[in-house]
């Protein structure tokens, strides 16, 4: 049987058993001992080629994309991507961004300029991920394509696959 295969089966019945509370507040000051981040590279700008929308929500107008180019899962268990926002007034903002599927957190590393640099974030820390209509971007991430039942994803290219087809085959079973 495959990995992803035990996967599916663990996932459908931690799930049927009632285990897997994404966004449980009783976890919430939970931080496993000894976890070291990896030192941050800082991708290329994305292209327009590479950018994947998803769907957040139909209670909101901007349009929500991920640079597939830029997707790692580092050994230190962090989702690193490029999220694009566009609004509907013509503003874009892009951000490089991790996301920890052990913690349910994410962190902003970096903000993209119009002249192509990054711009590093002051704020170091890690937030919790809620899912709440104005950050419900960093919950449909976690849920449907980087974290499906709360785990990480193997690698960059499952992650990418989740993306393109929409959902993450974990989450078809629900």
């Amino acid at each position: 049987m495959t990995n992803l295969g035990r996967r599916l089966i663990v996932a459908a019945l931690l799930a049927y058993a009632g285990v897997v509370h994404v966004f449980a507040e009783d976890d919430e000051d939970y931080r496993p001992g000894g976890w070291q981040e990896e030192e941050v590279v800082f991708p290329p700008m994305p292209e327009e080629k590479n950018l994947k929308g998803f769907f957040v929500s139909a209670a909101v107008d901007n349009r929500y994309a991920v640079d597939l180019a830029s997707i790692s899962v580092g050994k230190d268990g962090v989702v690193r991507y490029v999220l694009v926002v566009d609004t509907p007034g013509g503003s874009r903002n892009v951000t490089y961004e991790g996301m920890r599927c052990e913690t349910k957190e994410k962190r902003l590393y970096a903000t993209g300029r119009r002249d192509g640099r990054w711009v590093s974030s002051r704020n170091v820390d890690w937030e919790r991920i809620v899912d709440t209509p104005p950050r419900r971007q960093h919950a449909a991430l976690f849920l449907e394509y980087f974290c499906p039942g709360a785990t990480l994803v193997l690698d960059a290219e499952e992650a990418r696959n989740a993306l393109i087809q929409g959902v993450h085959p974990l989450n078809r079973m629900r």
